[in-house]
């Protein structure tokens, strides 16, 4: 029986439950020995001029080893999309957080009062805090750009587009910002060896893209730093980047002659770290009164912060914009803006979800203008299931789906009609707690980025195996799931299969996990790898067994070679193979590159109740199809459908990083900061659905972020419809209870 598709308990978890994982904090390498701490001074104003640094009284302060400023770095300054990213501001500051000095001392417990003593004077400038001051273009960030729009695509309407539709609705709503908060904020140590070698020991979803950027930071060659990736407590798309704080701190390390070593503060992280989401979309849609639609058109404002580092994300949307819709006629344009806020990055889902959100909300409203049920305008308008492979007019090459079925799926196990007959009592009752039924149909790109990944299998000597991945594990039990595939193809017992990762020197080649590419990417490589390390080994043991080649198989219920039919032959277990084997003989480093991108989809249902008195919206129910094809391990599978669930839903009803005029965050710490926790959350109705793709040898796609993308429209959609017999017709996320109390104000207006 084969181990894939069983339930198998993450191998990594027995560590991070009983001794803990090694993070950041935890490093006791020896070549950290001897390190000094950092901290950064960071400007407390969205946008100034500096007019004056002194540095003075914080060097003579207790501990402090040295302080240094833009004047002291003598490497280039990065490129951020068509403007030019500061190491340490120099001239002028356009965010609150932004780096402005680094303090090295010797403890940590040294470092905010010597960060404090740095005397920073500031002249303040005017504050572009939003997008509609960004378009305004009265104040312009880059003066070198002479506006604040950093890219522009599409706009080109047809003037005729609505013409022969029945029905219009036009909305624009917002997609906000949101901080990704993981339980391990930023952190990294540094130390340069006596051949002027650098190793960074960082807390980032890919080292390689790491090394790279360092590398072109620091002036070097690739090959003069060892990235190194120990247990990384969360990611969620916002430690994929290179931030400019790890090349100050190599140069710093270098500069001084000492290791460094730094983890930056939770009030740090909300203001320094990406944030992500940020855009403003208006929608229209437009069709028959029977529910057929005709065209569907998306405008996107892409709130970019400060820096323009992520201009992919509005494409993504654009792309990702008809969602599961067969609409004939589909038109996009987004303009990027800068503003005097953090830099937005990526965020689980990053771009697809804000087209998910768009859409669903463009077929909601437009099934409450013609006085259609949602699921019905829904069905009508998929993409059929034999339309499959589909490209969609924004030219994604959609893989496999059955988009009806899945939501057929989730209306049965909700009890759709039977929840539709409970809204429709409390409203003929006057129920003051309100129940309102949102759903959503969902389909996103894993894999976008098309760029493969390494895989590396060895026959040890013993017969265990050790893998090296270029993927690179930071919640999502990568080691399990690889572990499971290697088990299933070679017979080897998952004890004694080793997963690495997440060191350049061991792993010269990969990418890294982001964009639910795992799986597809770095497990195909392993599985790769795995077989040709079997074609190798089948070689080997034909001259141990004195058979032909064509004669051998691999026993994998006992991890041992036999000659097919030929049980009195004997057999040759991996071990005794390896034994005689020359080194590197039973070994294959390969690099996975079929390199379509997948589509995994799904459809949410969401149940709220609603206190119309108050405007508290509690979440009773959410149902989920999420399908990414066959499922290696339920338990990993489960747990990532979980951790996006939940996501999605924070976003939906709590999470916002809010700025006031000014450019001031008013949500920069936990106090502020709202973000789910079980108290919110009911348990979550998993509906299992499988649609295989042809476009790996696994057959699967990504499931990272696709519950994420399901949810938050769902939980939104059901929000409003908790309040649509009241008037209500739209409530931005999140849908707080001051925003709910608010739209019923509106809506009592409106009668």
């Amino acid at each position: 029986m084969s181990i894939v598709g069983t339930k198998v308990v993450r191998v990594e978890d027995e560590k991070l439950l009983t001794t803990g994982g090694t993070y950041i904090d935890d490093l006791r390498e020896d070549a950290l020995t001897g390190a000094v701490h950092a901290m950064f001074v960071r400007s407390p104003i969205a946008h100034a001029t500096i007019t004056s640094i002194d540095t003075s009284e914080a060097l003579s302060a207790p501990g402090v080893v040295a302080v240094y400023t833009a004047a002291d770095l003598d490497i280039e300054p990065a490129k951020a999309g068509p403007v030019t990213q500061p190491w340490l501001a120099s001239d002028v500051v356009r965010y609150v957080g932004e780096p402005v000095a680094l303090v090295l001392a010797e403890h940590r417990y040294q470092l905010a009062d010597a960060a404090e003593l740095v005397d920073v004077d500031y002249e303040p400038l005017d504050v572009v805090a939003d997008v509609e001051t960004a378009l305004a273009g009265e104040t312009v960030l880059h003066p070198e750009l002479d506006t604040n729009v950093v890219q522009t695509k599409g706009g080109d309407f047809a003037e005729d587009t609505f013409a022969d539709c029945e029905v219009v609705v036009t909305k624009t709503i917002t997609n906000q910002r949101v901080a990704a908060v993981p339980l391990e904020a930023r952190g990294a140590a540094c130390a340069w060896g006596e051949d002027g070698r650098l190793t960074m020991w960082l807390s980032t979803q890919n080292a390689h893209y790491a090394q790279k950027s360092l590398a072109k930071g620091l002036g070097l060659d690739i090959g003069q730093i060892r990235v190194i990736t120990p247990d990384v407590g969360g990611g969620f798309g916002a430690k994929i980047g290179i931030d400019p704080e790890p090349v100050v701190l190599a140069w710093a390390a270098r500069r001084a002659g000492r290791p460094v070593r730094w983890s930056e503060t939770r009030s740090e992280n909300m203001v320094s770290m990406t944030h992500g989401r940020a855009q403003r979309n208006t929608i229209t849609i437009g069709g028959k009164k029977d529910g057929t639609v005709l065209a569907f058109r998306l405008e996107v404002v892409q709130d970019v912060g400060a820096y323009p580092r992520t201009l992919y994300l509005p494409t993504l949307t654009e792309m990702m914009a008809p969602g599961v819709y067969r609409f004939p006629r589909v038109e996009t344009a987004s303009r990027a803006v800068v503003t005097n806020t953090t830099p937005i990055g990526a965020y689980r889902g990053a771009g697809r979800p804000e087209a998910t959100a768009a859409v669903e909300r463009a077929i909601d409203l437009f099934a409450a203008e013609i006085g259609v049920d949602p699921a019905e305008v829904r069905r009508k308008n998929f993409i059929p299931p034999d339309a499959f492979p589909h490209t969609t007019p924004t030219g994604a090459s959609y893989d496999s789906g059955d988009y009806a079925a899945a939501l057929d799926k989730v209306l049965e196990a909700a009890g759709y009609a039977e929840l539709r007959a409970e809204q429709a009592r409390r409203r003929a009752e006057k129920d003051p707690i309100a129940l309102g039924i949102g759903m959503s149909a969902y389909v996103e790109i894993t894999g976008a980025d098309s760029s493969g990944d390494s895989g590396r299998v060895d026959i040890n000597p013993d017969g265990s195996v050790t893998a090296y991945t270029g993927v690179s594990p930071h919640g999502q039990g990568i080691h399990t799931t690889l572990a499971m595939l290697l088990s299933d193809r070679l017979g080897v017992p998952m004890e004694r299969i080793t997963v690495r990762h997440g060191d350049t020197d061991e792993v010269p080649k990969g990418v890294g996990t982001m964009g639910s590419r795992s799986l597809q990417f770095g497990g195909s490589a392993i599985r790769k790898a795995a077989d040709e390390v079997i074609e190798k080994a089948r070689r080997l043991a034909a001259d141990a067994l004195e058979a032909s080649v064509d004669d051998l198989e691999l026993d994998v219920e006992t991890g041992t070679w036999r000659v097919r039919g030929a049980a009195a032959a004997g057999s040759v277990s991996w071990a005794e193979l390896a034994a005689e084997a020359e080194p590197g003989e039973l070994s294959a480093d390969v690099w996975f590159n079929e390199l379509a991108p997948t589509f995994p989809f799904g459809a949410h249902l969401a149940v709220v109740e609603v206190d119309t008195l108050t405007g508290k919206v509690v979440l009773r129910r959410i149902v989920a199809v999420d399908d990414a094809g066959p499922i290696l391990n339920p338990v990993t599978f489960r747990g990532q459908r979980h951790g996006g669930l939940a996501q999605g839903v924070a976003q939906a009803l709590l999470e916002v990083m809010d700025y006031d005029a000014d450019g001031n965050p008013t949500t920069a710490t936990l106090a502020d900061y709202s973000f789910i926790t079980a108290t919110e959350l009911p348990d979550f109705e998993l509906v299992d659905m499988v649609t295989p793709t042809n476009r790996n040898p696994l057959g699967v796609k990504g499931i990272g972020e696709a519950a994420t993308i399901g949810s938050t429209p769902a939980v939104q959609n059901a929000v409003v419809d908790a309040l649509a017999h009241l008037g209500v017709t739209h409530i931005d996320m999140p849908t707080t209870p001051m925003r709910v109390w608010e739209a019923l104000a509106q809506g009592r207006e409106a009668d």
